[in-house]
């Protein structure tokens, strides 16, 4: 097949990376792997197009997911910092100061 042809020739590559970077690089690679068998339905007289293209997808899906996450984190931060009153947060720490009972033990 030749995806696995061609990951062979990009295992060459990931000899030389460091152990961190071999890890995002494998993770490159299954990309390569998931999404091969569609991208194989492109026409390139080039053939490493459609594996290039099949990781750049799934990176991409990885960067939109991404974005909705961060998009209803914020969303959350939002809501909470718009629905709890000032005074609900201050509340705790006025009455443990409420609690504290000043004592003399010690004269100046």
């Amino acid at each position: 097949m030749v995806v696995e042809a061609e990951i062979v020739k990009l295992r060459k590559f990931q000899e030389f990376l460091r152990t961190d970077d071999k890890l995002v690089f494998q993770d490159l690679l299954n990309q390569c792997k998931l999404y091969a068998p569609y991208a194989s339905t492109m026409v390139s007289t080039i053939k490493e197009v459609p594996l290039l293209f099949s990781m750049l997808f799934g990176q991409h899906k990885k960067i939109i997911e991404l974005e909705k996450k961060i998009l209803m984190l914020e969303t959350l931060a939002t809501k909470t910092e718009t629905t709890v009153p000032a005074r609900a947060i201050q509340g705790p720490a006025e009455k443990a100061e409420a609690n504290i009972v000043p004592t003399n033990r010690f004269p100046c």
